[in-house]
């Protein structure tokens, strides 16, 4: 029988990760939404709590990518990233924006927690890393990366473009994804740690944007970086067999914490809704029928529904990566369906309150804008559903594309 409840130590982190999102998030979610670029000052004090919960083991935003605890090497085991999970629901709950703009949280602390070694996780475990995929000439397709990274001595020289970076300005290092060898294909892209103050390592602009305004998306030149050797994550061999499975294991971390992400603003609005319904009078009864109930509160039933079930599928994605069970078909589930989820269950929240949900009286409007990228960022929708047939028909992505 499978338990869905939370242990002690998790539902512990979960409500320390609720109380600063309701303290600190959401009384300043609309003021950095109305400055966007400003850094929010307010999230320093949080510096010693994400510490305090990082050494207890439990991760705000995903910094641990699953290591776990190695003590435990037998049974059923709720590690790192299911801490990280439950921590990142509460925390956008609060406000996503804020969320990614946590010190030491950054989606490229999962990405380092993902493929490096023992070594480098010792050196680098206390950096702030951003995750720089994206460039000009493609969006999800991450194997078409053409920066580049070319051999020097006991260094490497990177020479690109990268957009779209969370937290590109305010972090002190960014993961940046470069090819050792464009002849070789997929099997030579890999990840670099690249501490944000390199020379040649120039930030262009920061993006205006629809939602997350209090998150910094950055848009970086690399005009011959230099970068030590060290800081290749994993391993320097292009192995052609394993093609970029290495680099993309990072996916199979980052895709539960943004379903997570788009779990917890989607929960805020759900709530939000419930309280304006039941102001209104609308009563929910969950022992009568749909259609015999009025259109709102039939409608808020299913919406509630469509979140649990990304709600479970998300748990299970990041129970498997605990528990070193293959989820590369789980995360991109998870990740699929809490995206459309969000999108959809936000902006119905927007219409069902009417003239309050559309204005700026209460946050709903800002969660709908604020919900759409986590249907596109770590892989759009389509993406998802793509990676999702090719293991249930088991094609490889030249098979199907």
């Amino acid at each position: 029988m499978i338990n869905l409840e939370l242990p002690k130590k998790l539902r512990a982190t979960a409500n320390q990760a609720h109380q600063a999102a309701a303290q600190i998030f959401r009384p300043i979610s609309r003021k950095y939404d109305l400055a966007e670029h400003e850094r929010p000052v307010e999230l320093d004090t949080m510096a010693s709590l994400v510490e305090g919960m990082t050494d207890g083991g439990g991760d705000m935003a995903g910094a641990s990518g699953g290591r776990g605890d190695k003590k435990k090497d037998t049974g059923v085991r709720n590690g790192g990233n299911m801490a990280s999970l439950v921590n990142v629901i509460e925390t956008c709950w609060g406000d996503v924006g804020l969320t990614l703009s946590l010190p030491y949280q950054g989606l490229g602390n999962a990405a380092v927690a993902a493929v490096a070694s023992d070594e480098q996780l010792e050196r680098f475990g206390k950096v702030w890393a951003a995750m720089a995929i994206t460039e000009p000439q493609f969006g999800s397709d991450s194997a078409a990366v053409a920066t580049t990274a070319k051999e020097d001595g006991d260094d490497y020289i990177l020479n690109g473009e990268k957009i779209f970076v969370t937290a590109g300005e305010r972090c002190d290092h960014v993961v940046v994804w470069a090819s050792l060898d464009k002849s070789a294909g997929r099997a030579a892209i890999k990840s670099f740690l690249v501490p944000r103050d390199t020379p040649g390592f120039d930030l262009v602009r920061l993006e205006h944007k629809l939602g997350i305004r209090s998150s910094d998306t950055a848009h970086f030149i690399l005009d011959n970086v230099r970068v030590p050797k060290a800081n290749l994550l994993g391993t320097p061999e292009i192995d052609t067999k394993k093609s970029f499975a290495g680099a993309m294991a990072t996916f199979d971390n980052t895709r539960p914490l943004v379903a997570g992400m788009a779990i917890g603003v989607a929960r805020a609005s759900l709530e939000k809704l419930r309280e304006i319904l039941t102001e209104a009078g609308v009563e929910i009864d969950y022992d009568a029928p749909a259609w015999n109930q009025t259109a709102a509160a039939s409608e808020y039933i299913r919406l509630e529904a469509d979140w649990e079930a990304a709600y479970l599928l998300t748990l299970k994605a990041a129970w498997m990566a605990d528990n070193k069970q293959p989820n590369n078909k789980g995360a991109s589930e998870c990740k699929a369906k809490a995206g459309r989820m969000a999108t959809e269950l936000t902006l119905r929240a927007v219409e069902l309150a009417g003239s309050f949900g559309y204005s700026e009286r209460s946050l709903l409007e800002k969660w709908a804008r604020d919900s759409k990228i986590l249907d596109i960022f770590e892989g759009t929708q389509q993406i998802q559903q793509l990676v999702v047939a090719r293991r249930e028909l088991n094609l490889s992505s030249s098979q199907l594309k």
